[in-house]
């Protein structure tokens, strides 16, 4: 634990009576919340409708939170689900979870502007299918069935990968050639789950590739990293984020087992429940990768007003990484920016 920080306690009187003070804390993790990949498409949004005025079309959900959505509908953003909901030369940004090829062919078709918000560690992966797919590569896709990142991810090669949705699906796995195999894997799963599917995976096929580089994201490893420290400490850990969310969801499972007696997922503090406080000394609190500060200050305010004042925060590492924005609104930025240096 690297720093300190406390709340006057609902507990002590206005005297100091150290006496009626709580032995009840806090463990907040460090990092939490925004990854560099959720700022820069919630940026995004933000700027197309500052450049363009709204409505500004989203495809899918830009990010996996309720509030940002709402907070980005109520300024002009419309969410869709398919490309064929938003009206011919609209403009329509993509989420940060990737969109398969396809996808990208359906608005040419209906002559939309687009602007690319995939996570740039997203796009990596989507390049590393390409690449291994050109080599004729069996492509083993660690993930969730379903969520868009595996769709996008699967949609840059579908002749060439089969998804493996955790350690139980492994037996069910076929290859054609056992010698030219490689595993690739969303990016928001968690760390442990995801090496354990990969060693049944190398069990059945010793010759199996692994990616250049992790492909699990810096922020999602950090995440769990921090979970794990309080685990270790906590009864009960609060995970801030949505139920939509991959990386939200792991959290919530790390904690578990880590050690935590008991974990919950909530999008707001008034979704919390007095009754997960019995009995309960320490508390950890974290937030996924979507999940901006302000609904973490709710839980820590709902639990101060529980005699939770004191708060620690556990450094697990320190986030300096940022992305550039996508490169449409770059170049419309920079002409708007010499536009308005020449008046």
């Amino acid at each position: 634990m690297t720093a300190t920080t406390s709340r006057p306690s609902p507990a002590t009187t206005p005297g100091g009576d150290a006496a009626r003070r709580s032995d009840k804390r806090v463990l907040l993790a460090a990092p939490r919340g925004y990854c560099a990949g959720v700022d820069r498409a919630v940026i995004a949004v933000e700027k197309a409708l500052e450049q363009y005025g709204a409505p500004v079309y989203v495809r899918k959900e830009i990010v996996h939170n309720k509030y940002v959505v709402r907070t980005l509908e109520k300024k002009g953003a419309i969410f869709v689900e398919e490309t064929e909901e938003v009206p011919e030369g609209s403009i329509v940004i993509f989420s940060a979870h990737g969109v398969a090829p396809v996808v990208h062919e359906e608005a040419a078709e209906r002559k939309l502007a687009t602007i690319d918000a995939t996570c740039p560690l997203v796009t990596k992966v989507h390049k590393e299918a390409v690449r291994f797919a050109q080599d004729d590569y069996d492509i083993l896709l660690i993930g969730h069935d379903g969520h868009e990142e595996v769709i996008g991810t699967s949609g840059e090669a579908p002749d060439h990968i089969t998804l493996v949705d955790g350690p139980d699906d492994v037996k069910n796995v076929e290859v054609r050639d056992e010698s030219k195999v490689v595993w690739l894997s969303q990016t928001t799963l968690s760390v442990d789950e995801t090496m354990e599917t990969v060693d049944a995976l190398k069990e059945r096929f010793p010759q199996l590739i692994s990616p250049p580089s992790d492909d699990i994201c810096y922020a999602t490893q950090n995440r769990q990293i921090a979970v794990k420290q309080m685990g270790a400490e906590a009864e009960l850990v609060i995970v801030v984020g949505s139920k939509n969310s991959s990386n939200s969801v792991r959290l919530v499972e790390v904690a578990l087992g880590a050690g935590a007696k008991d974990a919950h997922l909530i999008d707001f503090a008034e979704e919390a429940d007095e009754a997960w406080l019995e009995g309960v000394t320490t508390v950890g609190v974290t937030s996924g990768a979507s999940v901006p500060e302000i609904l973490v200050q709710g839980v820590l305010d709902w639990l101060a007003e529980r005699g939770y004042a004191d708060v620690e925060v556990v450094t697990a590492a320190e986030e300096s990484i940022t992305f550039s924005l996508p490169k449409e609104l770059r170049r419309d930025l920079r002409a708007e920016a010499a536009a308005t240096a020449e008046k």
